[in-house]
């Protein structure tokens, strides 16, 4: 029988395959009546469809616009079976942009500060996700606490447990598909992904890779973005030695790592140069 969180995030992806059904179906209807247009029946054709693109003829589930449409569904999790759980809230499900990136500048005591650009096209809910972690200080002085035998830096968790996150969970997005007869790794050096546990809910821990990774299983981590400076430290972190973590797996820094802070900055639509500042309401 799936248990209550399995059903929770099936709930999840439902509500939100059904929303983006909804506003695909829009778009075709207004894609048919502006090829409609001849010129026998322009005004007709023209004033139905104004009145069509304002709502006249939409049902009430569907008049909602796109920027008030949910993009993102945050399934809840119980803090009280796991206390490593920090509740900050949930982020907002509406306004939140699907394209174009956000760069994540991540300080810590090792060295320059390691950015990232966040991939809103493909991960626009866990980007969304890590811009409300972060502007809640969610991250400031946190560690890194695991260097995982893939070679990925793992970081994001306030309790340094791997069990640890906020109060609720987003689902995988952008996780890459297997390919036998592929070339490249799925996880090239640089890559930053979510990692959740159990896989596919994802809270606030995320990977970031330092040497290729190509699993020989189904990939479990969603990817979110790419390295874009300070890969020098990343390259520094990974060769830091490991030691038995309490579960008996080497994977804890000998040194610990500390997360200063994490920043994210504001939207930048596709083609445009990325902001590394953060937005105002980070610096709330």
């Amino acid at each position: 029988m799936a248990s209550s969180k399995d059903r929770q995030r099936q709930l999840a992806r439902e509500k939100l395959d059904r929303q983006m059904a909804r506003r695909a179906a829009r778009q075709r209807r207004r894609r048919q009546i502006q090829a409609g247009v001849g010129a026998a029946l322009a005004l007709v054709v023209i004033v139905g469809g104004v009145a069509w693109l304002s709502g006249a003829f939409d049902s009430d589930d569907e008049t909602t616009s796109a920027a008030d449409s949910d993009v993102c569904v945050w399934t809840p999790q119980d803090a009280t079976s796991n206390t490593s759980l920090k509740d900050v809230g949930e982020p907002p499900t509406t306004g939140i942009p699907t394209s174009g990136t956000r760069t994540m500048t991540i300080t810590t005591d090792k060295g320059d500060p390691i950015t990232a650009s966040l991939d809103l096209t493909n991960a626009p809910c866990s980007a969304a996700d890590l811009a409300f972690l972060a502007e809640k200080k969610f991250f400031d002085n946190t560690t890194c606490h695991e260097i995982t035998a893939e070679g990925a830096i793992r970081c994001g968790d306030p309790s340094g447990t791997g069990q640890g996150g906020p109060t609720y969970s987003i689902y995988d997005e952008n996780l890459p598909v297997a390919d036998a007869a592929a070339t490249a790794p799925l996880y090239p050096k640089g890559t930053v992904a979510m990692i959740g546990d159990p896989p596919g809910t994802n809270g606030s821990q995320f990977l970031i890779f330092f040497k290729d990774y190509a699993p020989k299983t189904d990939p479990l981590y969603s990817i979110i973005g790419t390295v874009t400076g300070g890969m020098a430290t990343v390259d520094k972190l990974g060769k830091i030695p490991t030691v038995a973590d309490a579960a008996g797996d080497k994977v804890k820094p000998k040194e610990t790592i500390t997360v200063k802070s994490i920043t994210v900055g504001d939207y930048t639509p596709e083609g445009a140069v990325a902001s590394t500042a953060p937005s105002a309401s980070s610096e709330s």
